[in-house]
């Protein structure tokens, strides 16, 4: 039987197989010159396998990816694994230390950096860092991700279909949305796919916080893609009852036309029907009232959370879905 090698840390430590190990890893230097470095746990599997990679808080203010890294990085045994997982829990450091979603001196976005360039501004030289030592030794990724401040996500997947490697991994994450489409130019999961390793990314719930019912949906999808590559063949290859693919060119967000303060009626992960009422919108004096109306049936993919608007401001992301798996969403909610 073909044995598992150790696994490499550029530029010459090594994690036996069997073995976790921990590590802080310089991507940059601040401006003392103290190195930057994030935090990498390599789980190297004892038998042999594919490699992944799963990486969080590329926006500094998106937690709950980082509890589900970590429940993998700490609490799965290497002995049980075939190949190597990669736990990425913190990429942009700065921005985590600052509780921001952006690095805090430049306002740049790493998830629009990668691959990155060696001799670039210092956002582009993190990202090489990180695509180089990190990303380019694996054979398929997961990047999580939650919506931005004042917003909340159900828990779907981002995947560009047209890619057949890319589909088979979102499929098998098991979430009942998936939006296709390839992702805007510098993110992490559009880097890697054209890099040839298969990504693709998760979002959940909202920033500042951890949500721990959706961290276990989350495992949950973990559990079933590592089932379907046999890193971790547990037979729990998850289908989510229904499911629904969205192309990114199909979406719709609904805005308000008005200021004030809005009172929600419905929440993310909700089928709403077309003419029901998504929110009104008043006055502090609760006067001047109007109703944010639904143009369509369609599920509720993300929602505003922080409960005030100018004109213009998204208050609901919505998609259409089709009469059989409309009856599909609501067979699941009987059981």
């Amino acid at each position: 039987m073909k044995k598992a090698k150790p696994f490499v840390i550029p530029p010459d430590g090594k994690v036996p197989p069997g073995e976790t190990m921990d590590i802080r890893y310089t991507v940059s230097e601040n401006y003392l010159g103290d190195p930057v470095r994030i935090p990498v746990t390599i789980i190297n599997g004892k038998n042999p396998g594919p490699c992944a990679f799963l990486s969080a808080a590329s926006h500094g203010d998106e937690l709950n990816g980082i509890e589900i890294i970590r429940k993998v990085a700490h609490e799965w045994d290497p002995n049980d694994l075939y190949g190597t997982i990669i736990c990425l829990p913190v990429l942009n450091v700065p921005a985590f230390l600052a509780q921001q979603r952006y690095v805090p001196t430049s306002s740049e976005d790493l998830n629009r950096s990668f691959p990155g360039i060696r001799t670039g501004k210092s956002i582009k030289r993190m990202a090489y860092s990180i695509f180089k030592s990190f990303i380019k030794p694996c054979d398929f990724g997961i990047d999580f991700h939650t919506s931005t401040r004042g917003r909340s996500n159900m828990l779907h997947v981002l995947a560009d279909l047209s890619d057949e490697n890319v589909a088979q991994l979102a499929n098998s994450f098991g979430s009942n949305i998936i939006i296709d489409g390839t992702g805007p130019s510098g993110t992490l999961r559009r880097s890697a796919s054209e890099a040839g390793i298969p990504s693709i990314t998760v979002e959940l719930g909202e920033a500042h916080r951890f949500q721990h019912d959706l961290i276990e949906k989350a495992l949950i999808g973990l559990k079933s893609v590592f089932s379907a590559y046999s890193v971790r063949p547990t037979n729990s290859v998850n289908w989510p009852g229904w499911r629904a693919v969205i192309s990114s060119k199909e979406d719709t967000w609904l805005r308000s036309s008005v200021g004030g303060i809005v009172n929600l009626n419905c929440n993310p992960g909700e089928l709403i029907e077309e003419g029901s009422v998504v929110c009104t919108i008043t006055n502090p004096f609760k006067k001047d009232i109007e109703d944010v109306v639904s143009p369509f049936t369609g599920l509720i993919v993300g929602l505003l959370q922080n409960p005030i608007v100018r004109p213009g401001d998204p208050i609901c992301h919505l998609v259409t879905l089709d009469e059989k798996t409309i009856a599909e969403y609501h067979a699941s909610k009987q059981k």
